[in-house]
């Protein structure tokens, strides 16, 4: 009896020990499957090259746009300057082709009033000539009238001549009226034979105004020709429009290549993206580079959080935005507050490299883990003493 009444109160002290244990602990989840994580920003060169300095030491600190690498410029320069020349002769080039453009429009222009104003000077001169051949031709016959009259007059004036020598043989007419009808006959002879030459300037007055006619027609095709090809202006200034266009565009060709040239000398300097921790330098001076060769890694400890895996049976009460404090065994156990910020979409497993296949047959049940991001408040950590990968103990207070 004397034992029993000892243990009783021993009993009773363990009971009450463990319901405060348990009034303590109710409401929180620990693990201490969790690992600090942070960026891990990769530095990779850009251009290929030789590596003529290495500015940046492993661990050492650098700032957002500081220079790490520095690979030999002197190829890129070049094609930087190259560059600069094409775009000078391509911008030359499209400055002619427009120019091209106003002189061929208005030149297009200034022909096709000429050729007009030719084929309208050219017709004029046909009508003109075609009236002309009109009057030639009334000369023409008013000379062959005259000839035909004169011929008349001069065979009237021969019978005459002989009726009055009949005369003159019987004494029957004076000397001088046969003198004077021979006279007459002589005189209307002559007249023929300037009648004859008055049809011959006449034919001739006709050939020459046929001839200015036909020359005439000749510069009127001419002048049509002219005329068509003056106005094929349109196609021709759509042809120097074409030209303009492929040298703007090649301009505009030559300006992007410039652009990339001075890009590309621009990444021989290998800049940092952000502030943080330079880790896994592999490059040295002297080294030859390939573009996107990883040179180092550089680790922004100002940005950390942790990555617990919790067991799928503490989280049906956990929530984003819950209280978290997390230990970190690196720094002595120091305590830390935040908060959930994320439950992944899946369990660890399925994220894995051979995730299991429970169709097998062979199936066991294991309780799986899921991992839930936990960031931490800020100015928690001013000398950064937090890296990525260390051990830590999360406790979700899900009440």
């Amino acid at each position: 009896m004397a034992r029993v009444r000892m243990l009783v109160p021993i009993a009773v002290v363990i009971v009450l020990a463990v319901g405060v244990w348990l009034w303590i602990t109710a409401g929180r989840e620990s693990t201490d499957d969790a690992q600090t994580e942070a960026h891990v920003v990769q530095i990779s060169a850009r251009v290929g090259g030789t590596v003529t300095k290495v500015l940046v030491n492993d661990n050492q600190t650098v700032e957002a746009g500081a220079t790490l690498v520095e690979i030999d410029p002197r190829d890129y320069q070049i094609a930087v300057d190259r560059a600069r020349a094409d775009l000078a002769d391509a911008q030359a080039s499209a400055t002619a082709a427009t120019a091209n453009v106003s002189v061929g429009s208005t030149s297009a222009t200034s022909n096709v009033t000429t050729a007009t104003g030719g084929v309208n000077q050219s017709r004029a001169a046909i009508e003109e000539a075609e009236r002309g051949i009109d009057g030639a031709r009334g000369q023409l016959e008013a000379a062959r009238s005259s000839v035909r009259q004169a011929e008349a007059n001069a065979n009237k004036a021969s019978r005459d001549v002989e009726r009055f020598k009949a005369l003159l043989a019987k004494d029957e007419i004076s000397q001088q009226q046969y003198d004077s009808a021979v006279a007459t006959a002589d005189a209307q002879h002559a007249g023929v034979d300037a009648a004859k030459g008055g049809v011959a300037a006449a034919e001739a007055g006709l050939r020459a105004a046929q001839s200015r006619l036909m020359q005439a027609h000749v510069a009127e095709e001419q002048a049509q020709a002219s005329l068509r090809s003056a106005q094929t202006a349109p196609q021709q200034i759509s042809v120097i429009r074409a030209r303009a266009t492929a040298a703007e565009a090649h301009a505009q060709q030559m300006r992007a290549q410039l652009a990339q040239a001075e890009l590309n000398l621009e990444h021989t300097k290998v800049k940092a993206p952000v502030a943080g921790l330079v880790s896994r330098k592999t490059v040295e001076a002297g080294q030859i580079v390939q573009s996107g060769q990883p040179l180092m890694a550089v680790i922004p400890v100002y940005d950390v959080w942790v990555v617990a895996n919790f067991k799928e049976t503490q989280l049906q009460h956990m929530r984003p935005g819950q209280k978290v404090t997390v230990k970190v065994d690196a720094i002595g156990g120091k305590e830390f507050t935040g908060k959930v910020d994320s439950i992944a979409g899946a369990t660890g497993a399925r994220f894995s490299l051979l995730p299991p296949e429970n169709a097998t047959g062979n199936f066991v049940k294991v309780v799986q883990r899921v991992p839930v991001k936990i960031v931490l408040d800020p100015n928690q950590d001013p000398e950064h003493l937090l890296r990525p990968g260390l051990s830590a103990e999360p406790t979700v207070y899900t009440k």
